[in-house]
């Protein structure tokens, strides 16, 4: 296992150009480490090496992909989270305390964390949705990703329609948070389930707009129609 570090490693360097690594910054407000490669190549060097991923047994896997998390850097942590989602079919319900483990002890930046929750941990909720009941109290944590996380999780399946009573829950829980990162977390999840419920959603909106933060509010609005999006932003 540790060749597979190492031959990915050699790879990210070889990969790694000054540009890349200087303009990512650009997208995040807090210090972080990167090799400097571009998301493509960083997607095809987690692919090459889903062979061998392929041939170990799931603790193995997560074993490798707690490494890639520990060293920091934003490429490794997307590989491990490419390389978590590959296992979703073994997932079981014990799971969970590793996904909240890696995010509470190395998600530092709201790419890692939108990259680990959207399908590795929304995967995961559907197949255990006993754990939404989790999600709400990672709501109420102190750190700022773990609280984007129970909101970001959601993305996907709201998309599919699924879970509406909870997401309303979390944004209740999440509604007057000051941070921009959780703000943007809890809007883009409304603005997700307005994909199949836009009355509901629309309904909340204005039902709390007076409370919302702008921020949220204007994510949770973005998909809605013109007219909509009008009377959700009116003073």
């Amino acid at each position: 296992m540790q060749n597979i570090l190492e031959n990915l490693r050699r790879d990210l360097i070889a990969s790694a150009d000054e540009h890349t690594k200087i303009s990512s910054q650009h997208f995040f407000k807090e210090a972080f480490i990167c090799y400097g490669v571009k998301s493509a190549q960083v997607g095809t060097l987690a692919r090459k090496y889903l062979p061998q991923i392929k041939t170990l047994e799931k603790k193995a896997v997560f074993g490798l992909c707690e490494e890639l998390f520990k060293a920091d850097y934003c490429e490794e942590a997307f590989i491990a989270c490419d390389w978590v989602y590959s296992q979703h079919k073994e997932y079981l319900p014990g799971d969970f305390k590793t996904f909240e483990h890696w995010i509470n002890k190395y998600i530092n930046n709201w790419a890692k964390c939108d990259t680990l929750c959207n399908h590795s941990l929304g995967t995961f909720i559907d197949m255990y949705p006993e754990h939404l009941e989790h999600l709400k109290t990672w709501a109420k944590s102190e750190n700022r990703w773990v609280k984007r996380a129970s909101a970001v999780t959601l993305i996907i399946p709201a998309r599919r329609g699924r879970y509406l009573e909870d997401i309303f829950q979390i944004a209740d829980i999440l509604l007057l948070d000051n941070d921009d990162m959780v703000q943007k977390g809890y809007g883009w999840m409304l603005k997700a389930a307005s994909e199949s419920h836009q009355k509901e959603v629309f309904d909340y909106v204005m039902q709390h707009k007076s409370n919302m933060p702008r921020t949220a509010l204007r994510y949770a609005i973005e998909k809605m129609p013109a007219d909509l999006k009008k009377q959700a932003m009116a003073k």
